[in-house]
């Protein structure tokens, strides 16, 4: 572990990483279960308590907490895309009880599952990263084949096969309307 007197970081030797992240790859494996923090210590060796106080030191989050974490996280993308009841997604997503998906849903997220679902179906959605709107518009730029002798960046084209004379590469999004609109990214 750390050193209590300078705060230096601890050092931990591989085997104990390495046996970290095959604990917490199997927790991803079986995120919808219940979690038995004694199982997951006695499968990477340790001790449940020193497995607990292994699993903060490496990833900053007790086994819990990164449980939580990633069930609300797959609660969210349900959320955005499946036709299910908020009840339907909490047991799906491995909750026992709807208030406490509720809370910690809030805690994680500001807003409540019936909120965060009304705002990713809206409009008013998070933008949307730009490497995203490149693959939707059609792809990135195509490179010119070794030894073709085109310079790069001279009439490249979108893997929708527009081109842009400058350059640049056209980007798709959606306007108020909610029809696509082409515009272009520099």
């Amino acid at each position: 572990m750390g050193n209590v007197r300078t705060g230096a970081p601890p050092t931990l030797d591989t085997g104990v990483l390495r046996r970290m992240r095959l604990a917490r790859d199997a927790m991803d494996r079986e995120w919808a279960e219940p979690l038995d923090v004694s199982a997951v210590a006695a499968r990477a060796g340790y001790s449940r308590y020193h497995f607990v106080r292994l699993f903060h030191e490496v990833y900053g989050e007790t086994p819990g907490a990164y449980l939580t974490r990633r069930r609300i996280e797959r609660a969210q993308d349900l959320l955005r895309t499946a036709n299910l009841t908020v009840t339907e997604i909490c047991m799906q997503v491995g909750f026992t009880s709807l208030g406490t998906f509720c809370t910690r849903f809030k805690q994680q997220t500001g807003a409540t599952p019936t909120e965060f679902r009304r705002r990713a179906r809206s409009g008013d959605a998070a933008a949307i990263p730009g490497c995203f709107v490149l693959l939707w518009a059609g792809g990135f730029r195509e490179r010119p084949a070794p030894g073709s002798g085109e310079a790069p960046g001279s009439g490249e084209t979108s893997g929708s096969g527009e081109t842009s004379g400058s350059g640049e590469t056209p980007a798709v999004s959606k306007n108020r309307e909610g029809r696509a609109a082409r515009g272009v990214l520099a």
